[in-house]
């Protein structure tokens, strides 16, 4: 067996299309969408995703505005920034790039972001109204993992999920998203003991734990869809992800890569995001 590979350039390609649509019709309606982005430090990872999401935004139709702090910044700078951006009618998103400076309080950062700019879905309200089904708007990483299941007709109502991990970013929220659509989910982690027995009896195998190959192809269950959500780079500067791609594939039914699985489907439901923000804005106006 050769696992279908599940192509999130392609998805991606498509869905940003449709975006692009959605936003040129809010553009000629009075209501260009419009997503900030603030990042502190030099991290170099950091400044590719951010380069990332700007050209996306770009490319959509989204006008992005960037600012940029030192390392040593003052976090009542940023939090002051953030205050403006809060105020301004003609900002719809509100990013914050992770991880930053040791000296800032990430959450009390996150929690600063109106929940209505809220378009990482990082604020507690918005998780709070994922978990109760309410509209919310939905940590980009799970989203895209959503579209790719949906893109390739998996059927989730009575399957048996399981989730290595449970980060707030990824592990929670994409359980959550998993329980909603009627799946069985099993959340794992560092502390679960014969991690093997879930995997390998999983239809649907996400790994988002943040360790190189770390689920091998005798992890997993014959036929099962398998979604890399991990990035992690190698000594000799290559990507892999948390999934030792090469034997997986000939064991799955279906499996995203590393890179162009997850990656480019992050970057377009923060787009999505962004544009339903201005579409809820442009009906409130």
């Amino acid at each position: 067996m050769t696992a279908r590979i599940i192509d999130g350039n392609a998805l991606s390609a498509k869905l940003r299309g449709e975006l692009a649509a959605k936003a040129a019709e809010l553009t000629a309606k009075g209501t260009q969408p419009c997503l900030a982005v603030i990042l502190v430090g030099g991290d170099s990872a950091s400044a590719v995703y951010v380069r990332n999401k700007v050209a996306g935004c770009e490319k959509a139709g989204i006008k992005s505005l960037k600012f940029e702090y030192p390392q040593d910044a003052a976090p009542a700078d940023v939090l002051g920034k953030i205050a403006e951006l809060n105020a301004d009618p003609s900002v719809h998103g509100i990013l914050v790039q992770l991880p930053l400076p040791k000296h800032f309080d990430e959450k009390a950062v996150l929690e600063a972001i109106s929940v209505e700019k809220d378009v990482d879905g990082f604020h507690a309200e918005n998780v709070g109204r994922l978990s109760q089904g309410q509209e919310a708007f939905i940590p980009c990483t799970p989203n895209g993992v959503m579209e790719m299941l949906k893109s390739i007709e998996t059927p989730l109502r009575g399957a048996e999920a399981v989730v290595i991990g449970r980060s707030n970013i990824v592990g929670k929220p994409m359980a959550m998203l998993l329980t909603a659509a009627g799946a069985t989910v099993t959340v794992c982690h560092s502390g679960t003991r014969d991690l093997n027995f879930h995997t390998r009896r999983a239809d649907i195998l996400v790994a988002a734990i943040g360790k190189p190959k770390f689920v091998t192809g005798d992890m997993v269950r014959p036929g099962a869809v398998v979604i890399d959500v991990g990035i992690n780079r190698l000594p000799d500067g290559k990507l892999c992800g948390d999934v030792d791609f090469d034997s997986a594939k000939d064991v799955a039914g279906a499996i995203t890569p590393v890179p162009g699985g997850v990656g480019p489907m992050t970057i377009t439901m923060l787009l999505a995001n962004t544009v339903e923000s201005a579409s809820r804005a442009a009906r409130k106006a």
